[in-house]
């Protein structure tokens, strides 16, 4: 080797060194940070040696698909699965105790209890406080229900805000991809944060990619619609403040084409915004649909002569015909226990015995129970209930609203079963994918050491042609 192409490959190996440390050095800063990628300095031969091509990004384009996937169907599980636990706590919780079911049960056994001592007023009045609570625990998650869809429907804005956000953004990191790609210059960076915007995008809606020339990406949502294509689509949404249980929601629009809600315990849905909209146009309002049924039925079974008696509508029509199999929107949010029995409001109790609208007990009877034990009959007896409630259509109403619960209880564990297996998926092909794209520091500091030692026998190669050149020079005189 003559002392010129030494010197070339040592100056080249110099330069390999410190692009090599360079680097691992950058690796080194970003071991910590879930969005970087490693790179590896990338060596070719040439005529002085080897040098330095290309900085390559650590990738796997099937795992990024898989995990993006993976993305979507966790944020809209637990999505879902949050707003069922909400519903259950409007319940009271792990026991339910503040059901309308739970109520009811109590009704029907000191109902039983006051037809057995009629004459009994502390046992009517009794009768009437277990009625006002059936009432309020109807009102009260009827309410809840509709303020849960109103925050739903204020969710779904805040997220369509924040897609459109992250699409303008993406443009910004994609058009450079796709310039720096045809230019030839490094894009590694771009590449982080556009890998990283699109996780984000997925946790809000359901993507799937298309790579085109000069690393050009495409975005269609989990259904087909375009998201993405060298501009984004215009993602729109009118909120709508205020529910009640005959309002409906807006639709979310992308490019013109519906966002398609997801379905079932363990939801369809991709991304949080097809699990909101999951919640407030089905989930919330088949709840709504049963509560309103238990509320029909009580007036029903407590109805005098086709009159409303211990419980009645306040603010619905009373020509309203509730023998009808229909639900009657909202309900359970006007339905009261009549004055008429309430002592606080001038009431009297015993009129819950003697018949409320029409005198029944005409010889004022202290023992008189016939009416009661109607009441008590009739929580016995089936009836028949909307499909639209989505449990059993026929059956008596403790049955029914024992169903309710039932109905909501089997969706959640559904949910919270889904929501344990979708992440523990997630976590897997996190991992997966980290494990081809993050940075070990053992494997840096490795790769230091090395280069060190490639530094120093560089250093000596240099200083082994400095000796010869300086011989050379003294034996030359």
């Amino acid at each position: 080797m003559s002392l010129t192409a030494a010197m070339k490959t040592a100056q080249s190996s110099f330069s390999n060194v410190g692009l090599q440390s360079a680097v691992a050095s950058k690796n080194i800063a970003n071991a910590s940070n879930p969005n970087y990628a490693r790179r590896a300095a990338v060596l070719a031969t040439a005529s002085s040696g080897a040098t330095v091509v290309e900085t390559q990004r650590a990738q796997n384009e099937a795992l990024l698909k898989q995990n993006l996937l993976s993305i979507s169907k966790s944020s809209g599980q637990d999505t879902l699965l949050s707003g069922l636990t909400q519903m259950k706590m409007m319940l009271g919780g792990e026991d339910y105790e503040l059901s309308p079911s739970t109520y009811l049960a109590k009704l029907r056994d000191n109902l039983q209890t006051f037809a057995d001592k009629p004459n009994e007023v502390s046992l009517a009045e009794t009768v009437v406080s277990d009625a006002v609570d059936v009432a309020n625990s109807l009102n009260s998650t009827s309410l809840a229900l509709q303020k849960a869809r109103a925050e739903a429907d204020a969710d779904i804005d805040t997220s369509v805000t924040e897609l459109n956000r992250l699409l303008s953004e993406f443009q910004t990191y994609n058009d450079k991809v796709r310039q720096g790609t045809a230019a030839g210059t490094d894009v590694n960076d771009a590449l982080d944060q556009r890998d990283k915007l699109l996780t984000d995008i997925s946790s809000i809606i359901g993507v799937t990619t298309v790579t085109r020339t000069n690393n050009d990406l495409a975005l269609y949502t989990s259904d087909g619609t375009v998201l993405f294509e060298t501009v984004p689509r215009a993602v729109s949404f009118q909120p709508t403040t205020t529910y009640t249980a005959t309002v409906e929601g807006n639709q979310i629009l992308i490019d013109g084409v519906p966002v398609q809600a997801g379905t079932g315990g363990n939801t369809s849905a991709r991304g949080s915004l097809p699990a909101l909209l999951q919640l407030r146009d089905h989930t919330a309002p088949t709840f709504q649909a049963q509560l309103d049924e238990i509320s029909r039925g009580l007036i029903n079974m407590f109805s005098e002569n086709g009159d409303d008696g211990l419980f009645v509508r306040n603010g619905v029509a009373v020509g309203d015909d509730l023998t009808v199999t229909a639900v009657v929107p909202g309900l359970s949010t006007v339905i009261k226990v009549n004055p008429d029995v309430i002592t606080s409001q001038g009431g009297n109790a015993m009129l819950l015995r003697d018949g409320i609208n029409t005198t029944y007990n005409v010889n004022g009877d202290a023992s008189f129970s016939d009416l009661l034990n109607n009441y008590t009959t009739a929580f016995e007896t089936p009836t028949t209930f909307a499909p639209e409630a989505a449990i059993d259509t026929t059956g008596t109403i403790l049955a029914f609203s024992t169903g309710s619960v039932g109905w909501l209880e089997q969706n959640r564990s559904a949910a919270t079963t889904a929501s344990d297996d979708k992440n523990a998926l997630l976590g897997r092909t996190q991992e997966a994918l980290q494990n081809v794209t993050s940075v070990s520091l053992d494997e840096e500091l490795s790769l230091l050491l090395d280069l060190e030692q490639s530094y120093k026998a560089s250093a000596k190669l240099v200083s082994a042609v400095d000796e010869m050149i300086t011989s050379l020079l003294q034996a030359a005189g």
